[in-house]
C-alpha cells in the first residue's frame, strides 16, 4: 500500500466534485496489502483513442517498456467495465516522466458508476514528475468507506506535464478486497489455524 513518502506534504486544491489526493511522485516498487487482489483481469477495457501499435493491450501486458498512447483531444479516457458489481480499493498506474516527458499525466480524475450514463467523479490527483507506480486510494473521507462498489471505473487524464497533448500510461492495476474464506464471518481470518476453528462444528 502507498506510504506517506509517496505523497508530498502540500495538498493541492480539491475539485468541486471530489477530494484531491495530494501530489503523487511514484514508487519503484509495486506493493499492496496482502488482503487485496487484482480485480480487472476479466474486465472489459477500452480507451477513448490510441495511436496504432500503442493500444489498450499495452496497459495490461506486464511490460514496463510498452505503453498506451492516446491520439485525440483531452481528456484521455481509460474505461474498465466489470461483468458484475465489484468492490474496488486501489488504482495503481505506472508512469515515467524521465522517459515520456510531456506525455506524462499531470492531473487524473477517477470516476465510477453503473455505466457511461451515470459516472461520478470520486477522486482527483495531481502528479509531480512521477517515475514509477502511482497508488491512488479509492477510499472516501469517512474511515468506514474503505472501498467503492461499482460496475465501471473510468480513469481520465485531464492534463499532461509541459502542456503535452497526448498521454502515455505504461501499466494499470485495479485492486479490491480478497473474499472472506469463511462464509457469513464478519472477521477476515488469514492463518490456517484460525480458519479451522472459526466455525462451530
Amino acid at each position: 500500500m502507498e506510504s506517506d513518502a509517496e505523497e508530498e506534504a502540500a495538498a493541492t486544491p480539491a475539485a468541486a466534485a471530489a477530494p484531491a489526493a495530494g501530489r503523487l511522485k511514484g514508487s519503484q516498487e509495486l506493493t499492496v496489502d496482502a488482503d487485496m487482489r487484482e480485480m480487472a483481469k476479466t474486465a472489459a477495457w477500452s480507451v477513448s483513442s490510441c495511436k496504432a501499435g500503442n493500444g489498450v493491450a499495452a496497459l495490461r501486458d506486464d511490460n514496463l517498456d510498452t505503453y498506451w498512447q492516446s491520439d485525440g483531444a483531452q481528456p484521455h479516457l481509460v474505461n474498465i467495465q466489470f461483468q458484475k458489481k465489484v468492490q474496488l480499493q486501489l488504482v495503481v498506474l505506472y508512469v515515467d516522466f524521465k522517459l515520456d516527458e510531456s506525455y506524462t499525466p499531470s492531473k487524473i480524475s477517477i470516476r465510477a458508476g453503473d455505466g457511461f450514463h451515470n459516472l461520478k467523479e470520486i477522486k482527483t490527483v495531481e502528479l509531480a514528475k512521477p517515475v514509477g507506480w502511482v497508488h491512488i486510494s479509492l477510499s472516501g473521507t469517512d474511515p468506514r468507506e474503505t472501498f467503492i462498489h461499482t460496475f465501471m471505473l473510468q480513469i481520465a487524464v485531464l492534463s499532461n506535464h509541459l502542456n503535452g497533448r497526448d498521454t502515455h500510461i505504461r501499466q494499470i492495476k485495479i485492486y479490491g478486497p480478497r473474499p472472506n474464506p469463511v462464509p457469513h464471518q464478519p472477521f477476515h481470518f488469514i492463518s490456517r489455524e484460525f480458519i479451522t476453528y472459526s466455525t462451530i462444528r
